[in-house]
């Protein structure tokens, strides 16, 4: 595939996985207004989006999808990356603009994307094991544990019930 194409097609996937997004929460957005039939709209061209995601994905799957040893350092590198130079500089701008509820969101994916960094350090360190064990996403920071999920998120504070698992 030549660059040009490649570029774009990359680019289409970034906007339609934006859109599945901003769709559902305009879906949801529209429930909460008693708009059940503008939300089923919503959900389903969402869904539409995800389709043409997906298959924009797969035309410059190959420039991001490697190995799986190579695809865990990458995912770790990007991880410690982001939770080390991107969201401080966001966390400090929010504050500096008095937006503390912006912070605090920042604050909790900076944390969370550290853990997650660790999670894919120790699964590099580890790969060569073909032991499998659930993970527990919390639902309000990102914070990713395996096994059973805490009584309390270590980085949000959230109750155990807002933990999600991921088998």
């Amino acid at each position: 595939m030549k660059e040009s194409t490649r570029k774009n097609a990359y680019d289409a996937f970034i906007g339609e996985a934006k859109a599945y997004f901003r769709l559902l929460a305009y879906a949801e957005k529209a429930e909460a207004e008693n708009e059940p039939q503008a939300a089923l709209l919503f959900r389903a061209i969402a869904e539409a989006e995800r389709v043409h995601a997906t298959s924009h994905m797969n035309l410059v799957k190959d420039l991001l999808v490697k190995d799986t040893e190579t695809n865990l350092e990458n995912a770790f590198q990007k991880e410690k990356s982001i939770s080390e130079n991107e969201y401080p500089d966001f966390i400090k701008q929010a504050r500096d603009d008095g937006e503390e509820a912006a912070a605090t969101v920042f604050t909790y994916a900076r944390d969370a994307e550290t853990h997650h960094a660790k999670r894919y350090e120790q699964a590099i360190y580890h790969f060569i094991k073909n032991d499998t064990t659930d993970y527990h996403v919390c639902q309000v920071c990102g914070y990713v544990t395996e096994k059973k999920a805490p009584k309390k998120c270590p980085v949000c504070g959230a109750p155990q019930e807002k933990f999600k698992s991921v088998s």
